[in-house]
C-alpha cells in the first residue's frame, strides 16, 4: 500500500471514529438506538485501524493526520452536553464558589451558607439529586438547604486537590462558563489537544517515534473523557506527562531534576493518580526528586490548610467507604479469591512488589516504561467503574509505543456498562472480565515481542566451509647496505610486487620475490620499508 492510499484510508478511518464519537455523545442523531458500547468498541476498532495504517506514513504528513484528527475528534466531542459523567457540574460549581471569595473546602454544595449562589442552571426542581426538606431537618448539623440539583452527591464536600480547584477557577472566567458546559468542555478539549503537541515536540527531543503520538490524539477514551466529560484527569495528565519527559533528559542535572520534581507534585496535587508514576522516577537522585515534588504539593495546599484546616482531605475517606475499598468488597480479580480484610491486604502486597520491582529495574532514561506497568498494575487491582482513570495510562502508552496496554483502558468501559441485555454475565464477574482480559492482552504482546527479539537478537547459523591450508611460504632473505638497519631479515610471509620498483641502493634477494610498494608484513611479524629513496635505475638482484 503506498502512501497516498494509507493517507487517504486513514482520513476515512478517523472520519468514522469522529462519527462514532458523534453518535456517544448525541443520542438524538442515534435512529436505531445503539447502546454506547457497542459504538465505542466500534471506536476502538477504527482508531487502532488508523494507527496501524499510521506507521509507514512520512513523518510530516503523520504529524498532520495526529492533530487534525485529535481536534476533529475532540469538536465532535465537544458539541454536546456530557454524556458518560456529571462531574463537570461540580466543577462549574467549585469555580463559582471560589470566585465568590469562598474556599471550596469550607461548605459542600447543599450548605445553606451557599444558597445565595444557586440559579437555574445547577439547581432546579426535577434535577437528579435532590435534598428533601425532611432530610435537612434531620442533618440539623449539617445546616443544609433543600433543593434539587445536577451536582453529583451535593451533600459531601468535594474531592478535587487545588490546583484542580485553581483550574476551575479560571475556567469560571471563561465566557457563558456559568451558564453552560461548553466552556469548560472547550478548555478540556483544547488541554487535551496542546498534550498532543507536547508528545510531538517531546518524543521528537527523546529521539523516538512521534507518530506514538496518536495513540494518544486518536485515543476513543481522550475525545470522551476530554472533550465531552471535561474531566479535570486530563490536566493532571498533561502535567505528569511533562513532569517525566524533562526527568528523563534531566540526566542527574540539578535544575531538570528540580522543574521534573515540581511538576511531578503540581500533578498529584491536580489528581491523585499521577502518584503512580512516582516509583519510575526515583532511580536517579530520588532526594532531589522526592523533596521537589513534596514541597510543591505541601506549597499549594497550605493555603487551604490555613484557611479551613482538615477539610482538606474533602471527601476522598468517604470516597474510598463508599467504592467498597475500605471493606476488600471491591476488588473485582482479586475478589475471586479472598474477599473482605484479606482482599485489601493481598492488593497492597501486589502493588507493593509492583512498585518495589518498578523502583529496583525500571530505566531512569525511560521512566514511562515503569510508569506504565505501575498504573496498569493499580487498574487491574483496584478495578475502578469509571473509565476516565485510564487517561494517565494512555499518555503513558503514547511515550512507551506499547499499544497492547490499552486494552485496560478499553476494559474500562466494559466495566463502566456491563449491561448487554441478553448477554450479560453474572455481576461478580464484570470487573473480572474487564480487567482480567487486558491482562491477558498485554501478557500475550510481551509474549510476542520476546519472541521477536530473540528472533532478531539470534545470530543466523550458517554453516561455513573449512578455508584451504595455505601453503608454505619461502624464507626471504633482504639486505639492505646502505640501510640504517643493514642486518639480514628472515621474512616467512610472500611478499607481492603489483607496481615498479625503483631501488636506490642494492638489494639481494634469495628467493623470487614480489614487493607491493608499501611493504607492510605483520605474520609472524611487521616489517616496514627503511626510508630510502629507491630509483628505477637501479637493479634487482636474485
Amino acid at each position: 500500500m503506498n502512501v497516498k492510499v494509507r493517507v487517504v484510508a486513514i482520513c476515512l478511518v478517523l472520519s468514522a471514529l469522529a462519527g462514532l464519537v458523534l453518535l456517544v455523545v448525541r443520542p438524538s442523531v442515534n435512529p436505531a438506538h445503539v447502546r454506547p458500547l457497542p459504538l465505542i468498541a466500534l471506536a476502538w476498532i477504527a482508531f487502532l485501524t488508523a494507527a496501524w495504517l499510521l506507521r509507514k506514513v512520512p513523518v510530516r504528513t503523520a504529524v498532520v493526520l495526529i492533530l487534525l484528527g485529535g481536534i476533529g475528534m475532540q469538536i465532535a466531542a465537544v458539541s454536546a452536553p456530557p454524556r458518560l459523567s456529571d462531574d463537570l457540574y461540580r466543577y462549574i460549581w467549585d469555580g463559582r464558589v471560589q470566585a465568590a471569595g469562598i474556599d471550596p473546602y469550607a461548605y459542600v454544595p447543599a450548605a445553606a451558607q451557599l444558597a445565595g449562589w444557586r440559579d437555574e442552571f445547577l439547581w432546579h426542581r426535577g434535577h437528579d439529586y435532590c435534598v428533601s426538606p425532611a432530610e435537612a431537618r434531620t442533618h440539623l448539623a449539617a445546616d443544609l438547604a433543600p433543593g434539587c440539583t445536577v451536582i453529583n452527591r451535593p451533600t459531601v464536600p468535594t474531592i478535587y486537590p487545588p490546583v484542580a480547584e485553581a483550574y476551575f477557577l479560571g475556567v469560571h472566567y471563561l465566557p457563558a462558563a456559568s451558564k453552560s458546559t461548553t466552556p469548560i468542555q472547550a478548555a478540556t478539549a483544547l488541554v487535551a489537544v496542546l498534550i498532543t503537541v507536547l508528545l510531538l515536540f517531546g518524543l521528537g527531543r527523546l529521539g523516538r517515534d512521534v507518530r506514538m503520538a496518536a495513540l494518544w490524539s486518536w485515543c476513543p477514551t481522550v475525545a470522551l473523557e476530554a472533550g465531552n466529560n471535561a474531566h479535570v484527569d486530563v490536566v493532571a495528565v498533561g502535567i505528569t506527562a511533562a513532569a517525566l519527559m524533562v526527568l528523563a533528559s534531566a540526566r542527574g542535572r540539578t535544575r531538570p531534576t528540580v522543574l521534573g520534581g515540581v511538576l511531578l507534585g503540581l500533578a498529584i496535587a491536580t489528581k491523585v493518580t499521577p502518584v503512580l508514576t512516582v516509583p519510575a522516577v526515583l532511580r536517579r537522585r530520588w532526594m532531589t526528586v522526592a523533596i521537589a515534588a513534596g514541597s510543591a504539593f505541601l506549597l499549594v495546599y497550605t493555603p487551604h490548610v490555613l484557611s479551613v484546616g482538615g477539610k482538606v482531605i474533602g471527601f476522598l475517606p468517604g470516597y474510598l467507604q463508599q467504592e467498597g475499598y475500605t471493606s476488600g468488597t471491591r476488588f473485582g480479580i482479586i475478589g475471586l479469591v479472598v474477599t473482605g480484610k484479606l482482599a485489601m491486604a493481598m492488593a497492597v502486597l501486589i502493588l507493593a512488589a509492583v512498585a518495589f520491582a518498578v523502583l529496583q529495574f525500571s530505566d531512569p532514561d525511560r521512566p514511562w516504561q515503569g510508569a506504565l506497568m505501575m498504573t496498569g498494575a493499580a487498574l487491574a487491582v483496584t478495578t475502578p467503574h469509571y473509565e476516565w482513570y485510564a487517561l494517565l495510562l494512555a499518555m503513558l502508552v503514547a511515550l512507551d509505543g506499547r499499544p497492547e496496554w490499552l486494552a485496560f483502558a478499553a476494559g474500562a468501559y466494559y466495566a463502566a456498562e456491563p449491561n448487554l441485555g441478553r448477554y450479560t454475565i453474572p455481576n461478580r464477574l464484570h470487573d473480572a472480565v474487564a480487567y482480567g482480559l487486558p491482562i491477558v492482552v498485554v501478557a500475550v504482546g510481551w509474549l510476542v515481542r520476546e519472541f521477536v527479539r530473540r528472533r532478531d537478537v539470534e545470530p543466523a547459523r550458517v554453516p561455513v566451509p573449512a578455508a584451504p591450508a595455505a601453503p608454505a611460504a619461502p624464507a626471504v632473505t633482504v639486505v639492505a647496505a646502505t640501510s640504517p638497519f643493514a642486518a639480514p631479515i628472515t621474512v616467512t610471509t610472500p611478499v607481492t610486487v603489483t607496481t615498479p620498483v625503483a631501488v636506490t641502493t642494492p638489494v639481494a634477494v634469495t628467493t623470487p620475490v614480489a614487493v607491493t610498494t608499501p611493504v607492510a608484513v605483520t605474520t609472524p611479524a611487521a616489517v616496514a620499508a627503511p626510508p630510502w629513496e629507491l630509483a628505477a635505475a637501479d637493479e634487482l638482484r636474485v
